[in-house]
């Protein structure tokens, strides 16, 4: 894949994950346009959250029965008519059904990442999947303050327009910039839908990647979702633009993720997992001190979070290089289960931190998040330990037909769900970490 090919799909990645943000910094200017109440005006919100989690179980697996480009540019072709739409809306259930489809069908950063799986080296999907992430953190980040600016200077309409432009042309883009590609599945769509649940059931490594991201990912919420309540109250005293600029620290993150991909193409999925959910723990001892208040407290709260967000957004680049290993003709089906239970983990988690919060304060969500840590934690050296205790039967199963093993150039991507940790070689420098191949893939040469 060449850099103008990853640049572009970072950027549909970006716009796409846009879309689903930036209303939340003009709930106020709608609710002033349209002449209701700044809670009614919360409802599009909510309706697109709600859009987009249909689109997630509805829309995703159909990346594995369609062609992607195509695919893409329907979705990005009818996420700008829902923009237009909204943005043209005259009255507030007009605005929250347009905002409905626009979650539903803003659903191409989920489709790309299986594509570009598909169009790169299997020891260079790590880097790829990790800039991927950045693009998907950076939208997420400049569309808030891009809908809030914009929206402040030409009314709460214009992001949605603007919006709407750019879905557009970047449709044009993907029509002419995206590579023809087969589609891997011929099922009906009722199979499609039912295949995620499946795979949760038949794949071990699906489930250990759910659990690793729906545990770290329900801590992540819960402190965002506290943080707000900690620095509003009487240590603080601050409002929601304090909470803001503490989030725009999170934009480190879109130059780690690419320094964690690479490291996953090195040494595997484990062992950035183990230092990834070290860096949840340390982060929620780090969060503590933020209960003090003051500079410090404030100081110790920007340090926890970019903490807490480098290691979620970096053990996500490993946990979807581990999944998207495990069968290379359902990767769309596979991210549909693994993104569907890290949103149902975040979620949750939210929901806990909110009532931990008003039980026990900022000290109850630092140790609801350790905990959650501490399961995956516990979870992910049951694995290490159980892969220790059978090389020889793991480099058996992994084996293709030629006799090659893991870490000696042949194929160390399970098909069904054995583990994809490779073991290291002494041989150069780049081969320490080992060279995997997706089933169905040439092995390479040791």
């Amino acid at each position: 894949m060449s850099r103008r090919m990853l640049l572009i799909l970072a950027v549909t990645c970006a716009v796409a994950v846009g879309n689903i943000y930036f209303p939340q910094a003009i709930g106020p200017l709608v609710a002033a346009g349209l002449h209701v109440s700044p809670d009614s005006a919360a409802a599009v919100v909510t309706a697109t959250q709600i859009g987009y989690t249909a689109g997630m179980v509805l829309l995703v697996p159909l990346g594995d029965r369609l062609p992607h480009r195509s695919f893409l540019v329907v979705l990005l072709a009818l996420t700008g008519l829902a923009l237009l739409a909204a943005g043209c809306a005259s009255a507030l259930p007009a605005l929250i059904a347009a905002s409905t489809l626009v979650g539903l069908t803003t659903v191409g950063a989920q489709i790309v990442g299986p594509l570009a799986a598909g169009l790169v080296a299997a020891d260079r999907q790590g880097a790829v999947i990790g800039t991927l992430l950045s693009g998907s953190t950076g939208g997420m980040l400049l569309a808030r303050t891009f809908s809030g600016t914009l929206g402040e200077w030409l009314g709460w309409r214009a992001p949605y327009l603007v919006a709407a432009v750019l879905a557009l042309l970047l449709a044009t883009v993907l029509a002419f910039a995206v590579p023809t590609t087969t589609p891997s599945s011929r099922q009906r769509y009722a199979a499609l839908l039912a295949e995620p649940l499946r795979l949760l059931r038949t794949e071990p490594e699906l489930r250990r990647s759910c659990f690793y991201q729906a545990t770290v990912f329900a801590g992540f919420s819960a402190v965002w979702t506290c943080l707000a309540l900690l620095l509003a109250g009487p240590a603080y005293g601050l409002g929601a633009q304090a909470v803001g600029m503490i989030a725009l620290v999170g934009a480190a993150t879109m130059v780690c993720t690419p320094v964690a991909g690479r490291l996953v193409d090195r040494y595997g999925p484990d062992p950035v997992n183990l230092v990834c959910i070290l860096g949840v723990l340390a982060s929620a001892a780090i969060l503590t001190a933020g209960a003090r208040g003051g500079t410090v407290g404030l100081a110790t709260l920007t340090l926890g979070t970019l903490l807490l967000d480098t290691a979620m957004q970096s053990g996500m680049v490993a946990n979807q290089v581990r999944v998207y290993a495990l069968r290379i003709n359902a990767r769309s089906r596979l991210n549909t289960a693994y993104m569907t239970c890290a949103y149902l983990g975040g979620s949750a988690g939210s929901w806990l931190g909110v009532r931990v919060w008003s039980q026990a304060g900022w000290w109850g969500v630092c140790v609801l998040v350790a905990l959650l840590a501490a399961l995956a934690l516990a979870r992910h050296l049951l694995a290490l330990y159980k892969f220790e205790e059978s090389p020889a039967r793991t480099r058996v199963e992994n084996a293709d037909d030629h006799g090659h093993h893991p870490g000696t150039g042949g194929s160390d991507q399970a098909s069904y769900g054995t583990s994809v940790t490779r073991p290291r070689r002494r041989l150069t420098r780049r081969g320490r970490g080992g060279h995997a191949t997706g089933a169905g893939q040439a092995p390479r040469a040791g």
